[in-house]
This record gives structure tokens, sequence and C-alpha cells, in this order.
């Protein structure tokens, strides 16, 4: 048994028809723009937490120094 009752066999076949129909140049094509949609979604994310909010006037990574500035 593989993932969900469905055997290796099964996969390997169904893997087989899919390069026959759309060929191994388009599906290197779409695994690569796959691959760069996820990347360009993680970097987007990872720079969202580092943007300040509006109305909030401290430098990203400055949580130390809060303090001083409100002074």
């Amino acid at each position: 048994m593989g993932i969900g009752g469905i055997s290796i066999w099964q996969l390997l076949i169904v893997l087989a028809i899919v390069i026959m129909l759309f060929g191994t140049k388009r599906l290197r094509t779409l695994g690569g723009d796959l691959g760069s949609a996820v990347k360009g979604f993680r970097k987007s994310m990872a720079d969202d937490g580092e943007t300040p909010q509006p109305g909030d006037d401290t430098e990203p990574g400055d949580a130390a120094n809060n303090g001083a500035k409100e002074k």
C-alpha cells in the first residue's frame, strides 16, 4: 500500500501517462515556474515581517530602543 491506498505501481503508471501527454520539456518549465512562485512567496512573507506598520516610528529590529524614543 502506498499513499491513501494507491500503490507505487499505480503512481508510476500515472506519472508515465502524464509524461506522455505533456512531455518532459513542458513539465520542466511548469516545475521551474512553480518553484519560482514558491520562492517569491516565501521571500514576500519574510519581507512582510520586517516592514513597519503605519504609525510605527521604529526601525525593524529596533525593539531594544523603543523606550529611548518615547522620552
